[in-house]
């Protein structure tokens, strides 16, 4: 029994560390997951790019997936493994395009076709079960799983607007790693006044203004320098820091992006180029 699917990596509109309320935009970065099922009862996971990563996450997608769409009276276990081009602990939203993959991969195997945000919501469940989440991401999960940029009440898993959006996106990644789970709480709860205003412009539509207005807090409560951010602005639609940083996202022209890629060319880690997509996960 084997299932394969990919889902993507995603950039923040709006954090939803303060208020619950959180957007992502879909990126033109992938994760596949190879799921193959037996009747061992026990489920190991293996990520192709670092051999000692927690891989409980993935684990557990299976475990829930196989509780939906398998057959109540059949025992499973089996592996899953994960390839992807989004960095871990990056801020790009690898978790949840792992955790996407996944389970679509494990309903697959099990010859399922499930309902995307159904789907979605197992890999959110999973996430809180073995700690990687403080707010369940299910605005990060909702943009891997249905492509464009996404508005998400994290707090009820409540989808409530969906937009297909075509930028071309700059991405620098700095070389460190911070994860969602260590995110301060309580200093982004400060900038709540200011994720309200965010949720605002990105319900009128208004993202790439509510990235940047997202960019200048969140970096400010979560202890990034907003330098990065400042740089791009007088070239960009919207600048943020993504997630829970460390990466900077930027959206707009390419001449604009040009511009900006030689100012964070000069910076250490790395620096990319890539588009957003709308199509979303799927089944392979």
């Amino acid at each position: 029994m084997y299932g394969r699917a990919v889902a993507l990596g995603a950039g923040t509109v709006l954090n939803a560390l303060s208020t619950g309320v959180g957007s992502a935009f879909a990126i033109d970065a992938e994760t596949t997951a190879t799921v193959e099922l037996d009747d061992s009862e026990t489920v190991t996971g293996t990520v192709a790019e670092d051999g000692d990563a927690d891989t409980r996450l993935i684990e557990r997608c299976v475990e829930l997936a196989i509780e939906a769409y398998g057959d109540g009276d059949a025992t499973y276990g089996g592996s899953v493994r994960t390839e992807s081009a989004v960095p871990m602990a990056a801020g790009l939203k690898s978790s949840s395009a792992a955790a996407n993959a996944t389970v679509l991969a494990t309903a697959d195997a099990l010859g399922a076709d499930p309902e995307q945000l159904e789907a979605c919501r197992l890999g959110v469940e999973a996430a809180h079960d073995v700690g990687v989440t403080v707010t369940g991401a299910f605005d990060d999960a909702s943009a891997s799983m249905l492509g464009g940029v996404t508005v998400t009440d994290n707090d009820t898993d409540e989808l409530l607007a969906r937009e297909e959006v075509e930028w071309d996106v700059l991405v620098w990644t700095p070389t460190e790693r911070a994860y969602s789970a260590d995110a301060d709480v309580e200093r982004c709860a400060n900038v709540a006044s200011m994720a309200e205003l965010v949720a605002d412009l990105a319900l009128d539509g208004r993202y790439a203004e509510a990235m940047t207005v997202n960019g200048l807090a969140f970096s400010a409560a979560l202890g990034f320098s907003a330098e990065p951010a400042i740089e791009a602005m007088p070239h960009v639609a919207g600048v943020s820091l993504s997630g829970t940083g460390p990466s900077v996202v930027a959206v707009g022209d390419d001449e604009g992006l040009d511009a900006v890629q030689k100012r964070w060319d000069e910076r250490s880690g790395r620096t990319w180029r890539t588009t957003t997509r709308t199509d979303g996960a799927r089944i392979l």
